[in-house]
């Protein structure tokens, strides 16, 4: 059996108090390794170049927004 397969027999077990700290490590063994961190909320998981991505349509939109109302005519 593998190590893997081991440690995801393991999870269904672990109280919450456990996940969360089996949770914080592994986000510091992603940011030791300089890997991407990945993040979780109510609206799904997503990683690091996720939002970034998003943080740069959200700026394209504000700036095309900006754009808009710096051509229009004082009244």
């Amino acid at each position: 059996m593998s190590t893997l397969t081991e440690i995801e027999a393991a999870l269904p077990k672990l109280s919450d108090a456990e996940l969360k700290q089996l949770a914080a490590d592994l986000d510091r063994l992603f940011r030791e390794r300089k890997g991407t961190s990945i993040y979780q909320d109510a609206h799904g998981t997503l990683s690091e170049a996720d939002l970034i991505i998003a943080a740069d349509r959200a700026f394209q939109e504000y700036d095309k927004a900006e754009g808009t109302d710096a051509d229009r005519q004082a009244r």
